[in-house]
């Protein structure tokens, strides 16, 4: 799943570095693009908090409205207009409900690897986990296939993944479900939760012209690949299309509860006349607000995009190398600092071999200063998702990817 290098008791962090005051992320979640404590970060909160920390969600602060004015700024057109929340689970919520509303339709399309959150619409249009013994769900969800490489559903003449293929055969399986009512496709455009999978060259393009062929609204998910971890700004300007609705959340905060919708001046009209609501207790708050201003301020004072790119690259040979020299490791993928390392226990060990595998590379990692996580869904514990902060040096990609080389060498022979 994610991945943290924890310090030695001797070491001391260097202040802004990735470092925690409590030990020291390394390789950590994406929600810390900026490393922990990041000093403008802390800076920030403690400035704000003094001010101004909560509003009534009807009242817009200074640092909501410039926060959104700088999204937007960050963004081809037409996406112009910003909502700020507190999660990407609330922010997939709202964006759901704005494309039902101005689609005056119901159903949504989402991965069948899928995850966008725990709340209602979110938890409909979540295939990965969380859907077992909670009753029926929404009508009008329907799952896409995955087009996963590694693991192709439907293969072309020379063997491999044949994607367009793939995206025809679900969509008419869509089509014969649908009852006419298609409001939105919701998508990432490299599934995390599903295991770090890239979407192939093309595919979102053929993607978005599906949803337009049907009158749907495409809603990119870029809460984990979002504010420069992929290398761009944004996962989408990687394929050059833009979505009609985009949501981000984690890193945007720094941690803080802060979460965005943004789509452009003609659906927000459409959803203002026919009375969009969406409001909770933390909608517009300043303090994270201001966090959201201070982020974007790092991001591109500190060229993270490129940052992203070039440590991605860095560690991408070094899982390569690994790949190379472990006949265990099945699978590198990804792109700048959101990486996945699949393993082949199965081919190897046998079924459920990769689970097993996976959770003893995971307890050596640990043994030796390396926290790591795996893919917490069935039959995926053999699937690490990499995605250290942007802020990390060369040396602690350089480390942390000697601990996983060491911890596979000594889990292969313990298996």
């Amino acid at each position: 799943m994610w991945i943290a290098l924890w310090n030695t008791p001797s070491r001391t962090a260097p202040i802004g570095s990735s470092f925690s005051a409590c030990g020291s992320a390394i390789w950590r979640r994406s929600r810390t693009a900026t490393g922990h404590s990041h000093p403008a970060i802390v800076a920030t909160v403690r400035e704000q908090i003094a001010l101004l920390d909560h509003l009534h969600s009807g009242m817009l602060s200074r640092p909501v409205v410039e926060l959104a004015r700088r999204l937007a700024g960050t963004l081809p057109a037409p996406l112009e207009k910003a909502m700020l929340l507190t999660t990407g689970a609330e922010a997939n919520e709202a964006a759901v409900r704005m494309a039902k509303l101005v689609t005056g339709r119901h159903e949504i399309v989402s991965f069948a690897r899928s995850w966008h959150g725990m709340t209602l619409a979110a938890a409909n249009a979540t295939y990965s986990a969380g859907r077992k013994g909670y009753g029926p769900a929404a009508p009008g969800n329907f799952a896409l296939p995955v087009p996963d490489r590694f693991h192709p559903g439907v293969l072309g003449a020379d063997g491999s993944l044949d994607w367009r293929r793939q995206l025809e055969l679900g969509f008419d399986l869509i089509d014969a479900q649908s009852v006419g009512s298609l409001a939105a496709c919701l998508v990432e455009p490299i599934l995390s939760s599903g295991g770090v999978i890239e979407l192939p060259p093309g595919y979102l393009a053929a993607l978005a012209a599906k949803c337009r062929e049907r009158g749907m609204l495409l809603i990119l998910d870029e809460a984990q690949t979002g504010l420069c971890r992929t290398g761009d700004w944004y996962a989408f300007q990687h394929e050059g299309v833009v979505p009609d609705i985009l949501t981000l959340s984690k890193t945007l905060g720094a941690g803080l509860p802060l979460a965005a919708v943004l789509t452009g001046a003609e659906i927000e009209q459409r959803a203002h006349e026919r009375g969009f609501l969406f409001f909770t207790t933390h909608v517009n708050d300043p303090l994270p607000a201001a966090v959201g201003n201070t982020v974007l301020d790092v991001l591109a004072r500190d060229r993270l995009d490129e940052r992203a790119r070039e440590l991605g690259g860095l560690l991408r040979g070094h899982l390569d190398e690994i790949a190379a020299r472990h006949d265990l490791v099945g699978d590198v993928r990804g792109r700048g600092l959101l990486l996945g390392v699949e393993l082949a226990g199965d081919r190897v060990l046998g079924a459920g071999g990769a689970d097993r595998l996976g959770a003893a590379v995971t307890r050596r990692c640990f043994e030796l200063g390396l926290h790591m996580n795996i893919v917490q869904l069935p039959g995926m514990g053999g699937v690490f998702r990499i995605a250290p902060p942007l802020t990390a040096s060369d040396d602690e990609i350089a480390r942390g990817a000697a601990i996983l080389d060491e911890a596979l060498t000594g889990a292969a022979r313990e298996l």
